[in-house]
Parts: C-alpha cells; sequence; structure tokens
C-alpha cells in the first residue's frame, strides 16, 4: 500500500488550541512531514492563510518533536517510514527558534528520532538574526522564502522585508556559506500572476542569488478565501523555470498538492475575528488582484 496523497493531522494542544501537520508523499519512496511550530504566524505574508490568523503561542519543541513521532507511528505499519522533516507548517520556525532548534537537535539525535541533517529543513521568512544562529548552531537544512525580486514587492508581501531587506538577506546568506562545506540554502519562490512572475523577474532572479550556493523552488500558490492573489499558469511556470536552469540555477517545480482540502502549501490554519491588517498593493500591481 502507498500513500497517494497529503495525509493532514490535526492536533488539538494541552491548552485547546490547534495545530495543523501534512504527510506529503514524493515519487521515488520519500515521505515528508510537514510540522508547525507556532500556533498561527505573526509575519502576515499576504499571501498565507495561516497568516491571517496572527500569533497565538510558540510550540514547546515537545510538541514539534511529538508531530513528527507520531506521523511516523502513524505510517510505519502500512506505507513506509517517514524519510523527511520540514519545518513549514503553521509559523514561522526562526521567530520560536529556541524551541525550533531544540527539536530539530532531537530529530537528528541518534538517540533521538535519527534523521540525517540534511533530511530536516527549517524554513524561514528572512529573520536576519535568528538565520545567522541557526546557521551556526544547527547542521540541518535551511530554506529561505523569497517570493520577490525588488523590495517594492517584498515589502509588500512579505512586512518582514521592511526590517531585513533582500539586501542585507542576501549578503547575509553570502558571507555566512562560505563557512558551511558542501551547504546549499532552498529558496522557496511563491508565484503569483502578475505580481513575481514575469521574464524580468526570472533573471532579476538570477542575479540576486549570484555567489549564494543554492538550489531554487519554484512553488504553485494555492488560492483560499484570504488572499486576493491568483496562481501562475503551469505555462509560465515551466517558461521561468527555463529562463533559470539556462542560466545554470538548479531549480525545481513544484506544483499544488493538496489544494482541494486547504492541506496545500500556505493553507494551514483558521483565522479567528480578529485578522492582521491586508497591505496596499503598489498602485501597478492593483490590476493583477
Amino acid at each position: 500500500m502507498e500513500l497517494e496523497r497529503r495525509l493532514q493531522i490535526l492536533f488539538t494542544l494541552e491548552d485547546g488550541l490547534g495545530i495543523e501537520t501534512v504527510v506529503i508523499p514524493c515519487k521515488g519512496g520519500r515521505t515528508t512531514v510537514c510540522v508547525s511550530s507556532q500556533v498561527g504566524c505573526a509575519m502576515n505574508c499576504q499571501f498565507c492563510y495561516t497568516g491571517r490568523m496572527g500569533l497565538r503561542r510558540h510550540l514547546t519543541a515537545a510538541e514539534i518533536v511529538e508531530q513528527a513521532v507520531f506521523a511516523r507511528r502513524l505510517l510505519s505499519s502500512e506505507v513506509g517510514s517517514i524519510t523527511n522533516v520540514v519545518f513549514m507548517g503553521m509559523g514561522e520556525p526562526l521567530h520560536n527558534i529556541e524551541n525550533v532548534i531544540k527539536a530539530a537537535d532531537i530529530m537528528v539525535d541518534e538517540h533521538g528520532l535519527h534523521f540525517s541533517p540534511r533530511k530536516v529543513t527549517v524554513s524561514t521568512s528572512g529573520l536576519v538574526p535568528q538565520l545567522k544562529r541557526f546557521l551556526h548552531e544547527s547542521n540541518c537544512a535551511l530554506a529561505v522564502s523569497l517570493n520577490a525580486t525588488t523590495d517594492e514587492v517584498r515589502n509588500w508581501i512579505m512586512p518582514i522585508n521592511r526590517k531585513y531587506n533582500l539586501g542585507v538577506l542576501l549578503e547575509t546568506l553570502r558571507e555566512e556559506l562560505r563557512f558551511k562545506h558542501n551547504y546549499k540554502v532552498l529558496f522557496e519562490y511563491v508565484m503569483l500572476a502578475g505580481v513575481n512572475d514575469s521574464i524580468e523577474d526570472a533573471r532579476k532572479l538570477i542575479d540576486l542569488v549570484q555567489g549564494i550556493p543554492c538550489k531554487i523552488n519554484l512553488i504553485s500558490f494555492n488560492a483560499h478565501s484570504g488572499s486576493e492573489f491568483r496562481p501562475t499558469s503551469e505555462e509560465k511556470m515551466m517558461e521561468f523555470r527555463n529562463v533559470l536552469a539556462e542560466a545554470g540555477c538548479v531549480v525545481f517545480l513544484r506544483l499544488s498538492r493538496g489544494d482541494d482540502k486547504m492541506a496545500a502549501c500556505g493553507q494551514l490554519g483558521k483565522p479567528g475575528d480578529i485578522q492582521p491588517p491586508r497591505l496596499r498593493a503598489p498602485p501597478r500591481f492593483q490590476m493583477a488582484l
């Protein structure tokens, strides 16, 4: 028996709050568990449904690890074991850096869950001081949600950019990765129709990542009621990918999976009555919404 579709797991915590964990089957026998690190999220990324919740609280290291333990136990008897862990569920992992580093350490410890550090990936929207600490203290993989090629766009769709802009973020990575042997950062790039998916954006992206050992993951936007953005067409995503590949970038295309049951990237959580503010689009992008 094989797991063919994403498996969404809902956890109720001791204080009554809820989190979501997703098990993602992949080709080649890889099965990934996507764990949450917070209840909600404070980053207010404009394309993310979890961001509509605001931050309720951090998860403890035990609450993070238990998600992987439960998923492993649930699947092992029928469909094989979990092979990878990604901190890409609810929350900004590096906003909860103490507990995330503890949880990642347990996951890779031979007396813990004994994953290879290369198989545990922590994602961030770009908290630069915490990013530097993570690279110094952990051997696990790092993913950075980039999602724009200009500060104008990133300031709008990812407000954290107003504190740590593209120049600061990318120069930090360029500097820090000089000391990490055989280490590549994964840049995640959610493609939003008419916002960040032009051929000009592809060429700018090539320039931005110069000198940074990296892979680029182009991600299909998963529409939801909390966002006015639209997904880029598959044809245009492939055209964008080809521009990057022709320039020598290592690039992957990740089309939507789990979108039909709100279990896809950027769709986790349940916003309450009070939600973070929507940010005004720059005038030249308003027609894209």
